[in-house]
């Protein structure tokens, strides 16, 4: 079954819906972002999410050992890394953090994933662009056999098409958002829609 993240948390609240939720990750960004959250405040809602639920640290371009620091304090249970990193930043990486690592790729035609396929990366996340909540040609992606994320512009009404290409996860920030911050019941719905399928 497809699994479900709902990226860029950065509220009390925030928490409170997902835990009624249950995701199966959720995302703090900790990149220039209107959903951006600093260290002391990712500490303080990682405390109170459910244990069920795994949270990713979306970084863009950070310097190595910032993002140690995330993990070796638990905030985070896996690195999305959402800039211009190469396989030699992601190696790099591994060697001193033991979490999951998730590579986004922006793609705008089949070249971009297919240059992608043999990251070093855990995951591969495919995306529009930088959190514009925009699609992408998703016909592009039926012949990818990795394991991956999909990402851009997803929401309770084309949720049901994504889940048909069988990605990994699928990544959701706008599309359960009213004014810029998380709508309980988006997320309840499209949480509700995916895990009943």
């Amino acid at each position: 079954m497809t699994k479900i993240k709902i990226c860029g948390l950065f509220r009390e609240e925030d928490i409170n819906y997902v835990n009624e939720a249950k995701p199966d990750f959720i995302g703090f960004v900790f990149a220039k972002s209107h959903r951006q959250v600093s260290k002391e405040t990712s500490q303080k809602l990682k405390n109170k999410l459910s244990k069920e639920i795994l949270s990713v640290g979306v970084f863009v371009n950070e310097d190595i050992n910032k993002i140690v620091e995330f993990c070796k304090e638990n905030i985070i249970d896996l690195v999305q890394l959402h800039g211009e990193e190469d396989d030699k930043y992601i190696n790099n990486l591994k060697k001193v953090c033991n979490k999951k690592i998730i590579k986004t790729v922006k793609v705008k035609t089949g070249e971009d994933i297919i240059r992608w396929r043999n990251s070093l990366a855990d995951w591969l996340m495919f995306d529009a662009g930088k959190g514009e909540g925009k699609t992408f040609d998703w016909s592009i992606l039926k012949n990818f056999i990795r394991p991956y994320f999909l990402a851009g512009g997803i929401n309770e009404n084309n949720v049901e098409q994504a889940i048909k290409l069988c990605p990994y996860c699928i990544d959701v920030s706008s599309g359960v958002e009213t004014n810029k911050v998380k709508d309980k019941q988006k997320i309840l719905n499209i949480v509700r829609r995916l895990k009943n399928g």
